[in-house]
């Protein structure tokens, strides 16, 4: 399931239980929109309560993101599961210039997609 939200950065996903291909055909219709409204926006994507995806899903999601890697500002992903957390990372190697980063908390994330700097290490 999947809910999307549109806010002054771009938009705010929150996914739960399995992202599917479905879920992803309604993010890439809402993010081609928000690309037609507003340049290069953030997407803050809460995957923290996602227990599986499809492989479908993550085909497409490749072929979108190296597709519109360009068009996007930064991206906050919000996970928690070791697995999805790896899958995330590799889906964002693949995906060249795109600014991702991983957050365990949806509030730091929020704070970045914002543009609030990143906390020191």
């Amino acid at each position: 399931m999947i809910s999307i939200r549109p806010q002054d950065f771009g938009l705010d996903v929150a996914l739960y239980n399995e992202f599917t291909l479905a879920d992803f055909k309604s993010l890439e219709a809402a993010l081609l929109d928000r690309f037609n409204s507003q340049a290069k926006p953030n997407v803050l994507i809460d995957m923290s309560e996602v227990v599986d995806f499809t492989i479908d899903m993550a085909v497409e999601e490749l072929r979108f993101v190296r597709a519109h890697e360009k068009h996007f500002g930064r991206i906050a992903v919000v996970v928690k599961d070791n697995w999805i957390k790896l899958a995330a990372h590799i889906a964002g190697l693949l995906s060249g210039d795109t600014d991702v980063m991983y957050f365990d908390s949806a509030e730091s994330a929020r704070e970045w997609v914002e543009g609030g700097e990143l906390p020191a290490v």
